[in-house]
């Protein structure tokens, strides 16, 4: 009997919906909009943090060799450096091979064809294999080197806009969750007065609180399911819409960088989330109304 009252709490629950689409489709729109709002943040700021740790070249460090450095001992040094724990790679830049780079890229060819000896030297470039910031000082004791550039300063940057955006989601999370369970609570409330009659007659009767208050709770969560599944809609409709002109921008800067949306352990969390958020709400309301009813009738 147990098992027979949930299920018939479910299929009467949704009969409620049914029964009054105009106003299920707008309790279910607000709840979605407000879902929507701090997942679509959450999942931009996840795209960024990935983007920003695909960006390998921004992580290079550029080691500039004193200009009497041969190239044996540039490549010699580089071997050592390999061995190292904290670094990942590491690319020998010949001046030679710098020389021909800046013709190629720099349009003076003709300017530089008559210079008689090669100004340029020897470069390293080090490709961190752990933390780049104590790399580029270790390696700025070096005495070989002369200069070595590494801008980690936007990286840094970059961080805390993230840790703030985090937080941002967080909090817009927390204020908008409310708001649709407030949402759910009055919708729900609006029913238990429609029903309040019935409500008494069950109270009478001998119906415990818990047998009251199941079709609520389905109720309420069924509000919650779909506000989350539209508000995937929302999102998905969102992704593909944005996904082409990105990827036509990453692709003029040489990055096959694309957008990622929710993978599918995602997508029921967030509306196992949302089912969750809906029973609350009408877990709150019908409690408090049955506390209220009972407190009368004592």
């Amino acid at each position: 009997m147990w098992l027979d009252h949930h299920l018939y709490s479910l299929v009467a629950s949704l009969g409620r919906l049914l029964r009054k689409p105009w106003a299920a489709l707008l309790t279910i729109g607000v709840m979605a909009v407000a879902l929507a709002l701090p997942l679509g943040l959450w999942a931009a700021l996840s795209n960024i943090e990935r983007f920003a740790g695909d960006v390998q070249r921004s992580r290079q460090i550029s080691v500039f060799l004193k200009p009497q450095v041969k190239v044996e001992r540039a490549r010699a040094l580089a071997e050592e450096l390999r061995a190292r724990p904290d670094v990942g790679a590491v690319d020998v830049r010949t001046p030679e091979q710098g020389l021909a780079e800046l013709r190629e890229k720099s349009g003076l060819a003709e300017a530089l064809a008559a210079v008689e000896n090669n100004p340029l030297p020897s470069l390293l470039v080090v490709t961190p294999g752990g933390d780049e910031l104590a790399l580029a000082q270790s390696l700025e004791q070096l005495g070989e080197a002369d200069v070595v550039q590494h801008d980690a300063g936007w990286r840094q940057r970059l961080d805390g806009w993230l840790r703030f955006g985090t937080r941002l989601a967080w909090v817009l999370a927390a204020m908008l969750g409310l708001g649709a369970l407030l949402v759910v609570g009055n919708t729900v409330r609006l029913d238990i007065q429609s029903r309040r009659e019935e409500i008494g007659v069950l109270q009478q009767l001998g119906a415990t609180d818990g047998f009251i208050r199941r079709p609520f709770l389905y109720l309420g969560a069924c509000y919650g399911l779909a506000a989350g599944a539209v508000a995937l809609a929302l999102l998905t409709a969102a992704d593909h819409s944005l996904r082409e002109p990105l990827g036509a921008l990453a692709r003029s800067y040489g990055s096959r960088f694309a957008l990622q949306g929710f993978d599918s352990v995602q997508a029921l969390g967030i509306l196992a989330g949302a089912a969750a958020l809906g029973w609350l709400g009408a877990g709150v309301v019908t409690g408090h109304y049955l506390r209220q009813t009972r407190g009368g009738q004592d």
